[in-house]
This record gives structure tokens, C-alpha cells and sequence, in this order.
């Protein structure tokens, strides 16, 4: 399960041309234009979903919670992951994944998905935002093979269960399925969750012993394998609605194991380094997440508390972390953040809180921690809009392919 880790430079020459031309730089590499329409779905939906939760706005468009919850996760998040991916894997094989014309295919599908989701339910939504994922994960399969890398073909066997998930989510949204929208919209998450643990126990040691001077991270492969089974255990456990009993023992084993991987790295050399303390912090919300889904099998707290910190904290925390990295190593950019950076990064933890004391706080703070959350979450993704896409849309600075 060993994932080499993606390079933060690429060889090669950069490229011209107009936007809808194939060969201008924003198609020649995955992260590019996947980064900008993820940070500009995640900038709008957010409003756009409190506005109708808060009646304000109304009639039109489908922007129930189920929406919110299938397009966060199918839509924004497999976003980023599809980009990271195509990105990584080119470094991993040596071979090209999507790029050019074919690269403007997969993102116009992307966007085609968004927009019909939005726009109306329905077998044709459910075609067109099913065909994503599928043809996506071929590419990054392909290279793989060709290459012989068949220890990441396991990272093409998670896309294909969320493929999975997102076709049971269409089959009970059409009343197809007997099945609650939630279990298919939380499977995703886990599986997300899983991708981020296994990539990050390879990358996060690395990035803090070549960032963070003295520090001393220790990768111990057999842990993060165990943290990784225990989270795999604990997730099919609450899904399959298995009893308390036995549920929370498992999320209370990968909360624990997700702390010791974390304590190993030596986040505390961290502090100083915006690149590395968000991805220390957000993997931290791992252990926090599957902590609260133990609490939350016990009946103590809502299910929304553990999942939000898995979501907000975890998950978009460590997305904007490697947004922002990879986009300026693959872009030819130093690897140093500045205020914007700092801004985005408390952003996103300062709503991952809101988030989770809207779920679990006095009632009364409920809609305002709400709003707050919403606020912060779209503030931090307009950041990185306004800092980041001229970095996506222009050629590499050095001159390179990327």
C-alpha cells in the first residue's frame, strides 16, 4: 500500500495558446483545472445552499440537503482527488496522464455533472453525473498497468467504490433503491477519509523532515496500515448499522491509531510552517472525526458532529493544505506560505469548529455557528481563487511542462 510521493516539480517545456485552445497551460496538467472549479463550486455552493436552507431563496433549483450532501462530496471533493491523482500519477509513472483535449473533456463532464445536479433531478442528472467518475478512474488505471505500478492500483479500486456509492445514491434518489441517501453520501466519505490517511502517512512525514529543521518524523508503514484497517472496520461497522458494542471500540481504535501516527510526526515542529501544520492539523481531525462516530454510536451526540469534523476539518483542511502545496511546487513556485495561505488555512478550522458546535452547542447557537461556518468555508475558497488561479491559469514560471 506504499504510495510514492508526488514529486513538487515537473521537467518539461510549457505551452501557450488560448483557454478553449488544448494547449494552453491550464489543460496540460490534472491539478489545474480541477483546483479552480473545485475552489469555485465550493466559494458558491455553500452560499447558494444556506440561502435556500435559510428560505431566502426559493423555487427553481434543486438545493435540498440532499443535493448539499451528494455535491460536496461527489462534486467537490472527487474534484480535487481526481486532480491530486492525475497529478501524482503522472510523477509516479513518468507517463502522461489527461491533458489537452481529453483533459477538457473530463472537466467539461465534471461541470456538465454540476450543472444538471443543480438544475434537476432525474434519470438524465443521474446519467450524466454518473459518468464522471468511471472515466476518470480509466486514465489513472491505464498508466498504472502500463507503467507497472500495481501498488497504487489500489487507489483506482477506491474510485471505483465511490463510483459505486454515487450510483447507489442515484438509484435510491430515483426510488430505484430502498435506501436512505445518507449511507451512500457517508460510505464516500469514509473511502475519502481512507484515501487521505494512506497518502498522508506517506507525504506528511516527508514534507515535515524536509520542512520543519530539527524535526525527527517518524513513518512506520505497519501503523499506518493498522490505523487504516481499524478505520475501514469502524466505517463498514456504522454503516452496516452494527450495535454500539461493537462500533465504538473500532472508532475508538482509529481515533487512537490516527493519534499515534499523528504524534509520531512531530507536529509540534510544525508550528512555525503554514505547508505543514494545516495537513499535521487537518489529519488530526481524523482522530477527532472517528472519536465523535464512537460518541456517536452511543447515542451521545448527533452523527452530523463526527461527520463534519471528518468533512470540514479533515477533508477540506487537508484539501486546501495540498491545493495550495502542489500548486506551487507544480507551478514552479517556491514552497512558502504567505498571509493569504495562513487566512485560508485558520479559515477552514475556524469553520470546521463553528461547523461542530453548530451540531453539538446550545440550540441557540446552532443557525449562527451555521452561518459562521458557511461564511468561513466560502471566504477561504475565494481566497485561494483570488491568490491561486492566475498560478493555475499561466505557464510554469520556470518554463517547464505542468
Amino acid at each position: 500500500m506504499a504510495i510514492t510521493p508526488i514529486n513538487e516539480a515537473s521537467p518539461g517545456a510549457a505551452r501557450g495558446g488560448d483557454p478553449w485552445h488544448a494547449s494552453h497551460p491550464v489543460w496540460q496538467l490534472g491539478f489545474r483545472p480541477f483546483y479552480l472549479l473545485a475552489a469555485l463550486f465550493a466559494a458558491v455552493s455553500i452560499p447558494l445552499w444556506l440561502a435556500s436552507y435559510f428560505g431566502v431563496l426559493q423555487g427553481g433549483l434543486q438545493l435540498g440537503l440532499g443535493w448539499h450532501m451528494h455535491e460536496m462530496v461527489f462534486g467537490f471533493a472527487l474534484a480535487v482527488v481526481v486532480g491530486f491523482l492525475y497529478t501524482a500519477g503522472s510523477n509516479w509513472t513518468g507517463l502522461p496522464t489527461p491533458q489537452g483535449a481529453q483533459l477538457m473533456a473530463l472537466a467539461g463532464l465534471w461541470l456538465a455533472g454540476r450543472i444538471a445536479m443543480l438544475c434537476g433531478p432525474g434519470l438524465a442528472a443521474a446519467l450524466v453525473d454518473s459518468l464522471f467518475l468511471p472515466l476518470a478512474a480509466w486514465p489513472l488505471y491505464r498508466v498504472l498497468r502500463r507503467s507497472g505500478n500495481t501498488r497504487n492500483l489500489f487507489l483506482v479500486a477506491l474510485l471505483a467504490l465511490l463510483a459505486l456509492a454515487n450510483g447507489l445514491y442515484h438509484a435510491a434518489a430515483l426510488g430505484w433503491l430502498t435506501l436512505s441517501l445518507l449511507v451512500p453520501v457517508q460510505a464516500a466519505i469514509f473511502i475519502i477519509v481512507l484515501i487521505e490517511s494512506v497518502i498522508g502517512a506517506r507525504v506528511i512525514p516527508m514534507f515535515t523532515r524536509n520542512g520543519a529543521p530539527g524535526s525527527t518524523p517518524v513513518a512506520s508503514p505497519k501503523r499506518a496500515l493498522v490505523a487504516v484497517a481499524c478505520m475501514a472496520a469502524a466505517s463498514i461497522a456504522w454503516l452496516a448499522g452494527a450495535p454500539a458494542v461493537v462500533t465504538a471500540p473500532l472508532a475508538l481504535c482509529a481515533a487512537g491509531m490516527s493519534l499515534a501516527n499523528l504524534l509520531a510526526w512531530q507536529p509540534q515542529r510544525t508550528l512555525r510552517v503554514p505547508l505543514l501544520w494545516i495537513l499535521h492539523l487537518s489529519y488530526a481531525w481524523i482522530s477527532i472525526g472517528f472519536a465523535l462516530l464512537a460518541l456517536a454510536s452511543l447515542e451521545w451526540l448527533p452523527a452530523s458532529a463526527a461527520l463534519h469534523a471528518l468533512t470540514v476539518g479533515s477533508m477540506a483542511g487537508l484539501i486546501i493544505g495540498m491545493m495550495t502545496r502542489t500548486t506551487l511546487g507544480h507551478t514552479g513556485r517556491p514552497l512558502k506560505a504567505g498571509r493569504a495561505e495562513a487566512w485560508m488555512y485558520w479559515l477552514i478550522q475556524l469553520g470546521a469548529l463553528a461547523r461542530l458546535l453548530a451540531a453539538v452547542g446550545p440550540t441557540a447557537l446552532s443557525l449562527p455557528c451555521l452561518l459562521v461556518a458557511g461564511l468561513c468555508w466560502s471566504l477561504a475558497f475565494a481566497l485561494f481563487l483570488v491568490v491561486y488561479a492566475p498560478y493555475l491559469w499561466r505557464a510554469r514560471v520556470d518554463g517547464r511542462e505542468g
